[in-house]
């Protein structure tokens, strides 16, 4: 490797570090991107997001095959599952965008170091890997290291028993129970996988209700259609330990607001009870850098912490812990760093839950416009109502767009239904551009197609309903 000093060294390969990567190669700075593992992508590609939607995609097939094939005219028979094809499917998605993350590195001309990175000083990044080290220097180091698996108290993981979300991807064989810890995205998710393929699932949240920070009215929706599909959910309900043993993994659990525990039993226990920032082992004091008490990098508006020339980005500085928040972030950080003007519209940044259905989200919940203050509008339109999802079979949940009262602006847009993810990015659009209900209302839409809920709930917002 040469001896002159790098633009920009990123410690970190995961979507936002990889995207910075690329954006700063193309804005003409020298990079070098740190990651320890040899595959690029980080924790969303390499066990997160996307062998989790392979899977999700496989088991949703599996289940229509199983349940609603039949009602189409079509019928199937020894219809089985081979896990060992489904895994292999999923490996080789994440391989194949793995090696076209390498692909862009070599295209870009980014120096891609194997190891762990450590800021030992401003300007400098010690690169270790096994027994060999070495020093690499650079104008500017941007953290993009992500997050870990937060631990639960009393509850130890193994990854065969006791799995994170990584072991639960790579489980050789159905288990007849599952019982998830936490009801969050993830486990909500990865409960759906095991669930459509024969597990009996049973999701334990602390909280009064699962998906927390969600608008309240998709939530309870939400409560409804898993329960309907089989999945057991315990809300407001405290996990005080668990025991691994030959014939299974005991759980205790108790009321959490406190009274009488209770023994739960499953073959897998998932804990999925949220990610830390990963920043314990990257020097940070040494170098002086500062953290909060939950180890969260600050930053100013450029993405620079309290260092001069070290910058952070993604997970490891808080807010949203999405991937395209990350690569946001990291292309803006960037662009800064080049003397360019990057920004990041934290308001209009969609979430999604890849459970079927879908569930998408952008913008304010009518918790929090209450909490504000704000009058608001409610538009809503129920996919029952929708002439594609009924042709589809696949008419559950609705859409929901909350307007400004006197303005029009769209504040905020909840859907739960069939695509929900690709459905919201629309309404993404219009808030990028500060857009009303009735831009929306008044845009043309393809029929029949399941984007019309959309535009009939942004009719509802104007009083100008036509399908309900």
């Amino acid at each position: 490797m040469s001896d002159t000093p790098f633009d920009v060294i990123i410690i970190g390969g995961g979507p936002g570090g990889y995207v910075a990567a690329i954006r700063s190669a193309q804005l003409g700075l020298k990079t070098a991107c740190v990651d320890k593992r040899s595959t690029l992508g980080g924790t969303c590609l390499n066990v997160g997001c996307i062998p989790s939607k392979a899977l999700l995609q496989s088991s949703h097939h599996y289940e229509l095959a199983e349940t609603e094939f039949a009602n189409h005219g079509i019928e199937v028979k020894g219809l089985k599952v081979n896990l060992k094809t489904m895994m292999g499917r999923k490996d080789k998605v994440v391989e194949d965008l793995t090696n076209g993350i390498a692909y862009l590195f070599k295209k870009n001309k980014i120096e891609h170091l194997i190891g762990s990175g450590k800021i030992t000083a401003p300007g400098t990044v010690e690169v270790t890997s096994g027994k060999n080290k070495q020093t690499i220097t650079a104008k500017n180091i941007v953290i993009a290291t992500g997050s870990e698996v937060a631990p639960l108290k009393g509850v130890d993981i193994d990854e065969k028993q006791i799995v994170s979300s990584t072991g639960a991807l790579k489980l050789t064989k159905v288990p007849k129970s599952m019982i998830v810890i936490g009801g969050g995205v993830i486990g909500l998710e990865l409960g759906s996988v095991w669930r459509r393929l024969g597990a009996e699932v049973t999701v334990v949240e602390f909280l009064d209700a699962i998906l927390p920070g969600m608008d309240a009215e998709i939530v309870k929706q939400a409560g409804r259609t898993f329960k309907k599909q089989g999945m057991k959910i315990k809300n407001a309900t405290k996990v005080t330990s668990a025991k691994a043993a030959k014939g299974g993994v005991t759980l205790t659990v108790e009321p959490a607001k406190g009274g009488k525990a209770e023994k739960l039993k499953a073959d897998i226990v998932l804990v999925s009870v949220g990610r830390r920032p990963y920043s314990d082992a990257l020097g940070l004091k040494d170098a002086g850098v500062a953290t909060d008490e939950r180890g969260f990098i600050p930053v100013d508006a450029h993405y620079q912490t309290n260092v001069a020339g070290i910058y952070a980005i993604g997970d490891v500085i808080g807010g949203a812990m999405l991937a395209h928040k990350a690569e946001e972030e990291g292309i803006a950080c960037m662009e800064r760093i080049a003397g360019e003007a990057g920004h990041v519209n934290y308001g209009a940044i969609p979430g999604v839950v890849y459970t079927h259905p879908e569930i998408a989200a952008v913008g304010k919940t009518e918790e929090q416009l209450k909490a504000d203050g704000v009058e608001y509008v409610v538009g809503k339109f129920p996919f029952s109502a929708n002439s594609r999802a009924r042709a589809n079979s696949d008419a559950e949940g609705f859409v929901k767009i909350l307007s400004d009262k006197q303005t029009d602006r769209v504040l905020g847009c909840h859907i739960i239904g069939p695509g929900a993810g690709e459905l919201v990015q629309e309404v993404v659009l219009a808030m990028e551009f500060e857009g009303a209900a009735e831009d929306v209302a008044r845009t043309c839409h393809a029929h029949p197609g399941t984007a019309e809920a959309v535009k009939e709930a942004a009719l509802a917002a104007i009083g100008r309903a036509i399908h309900i």
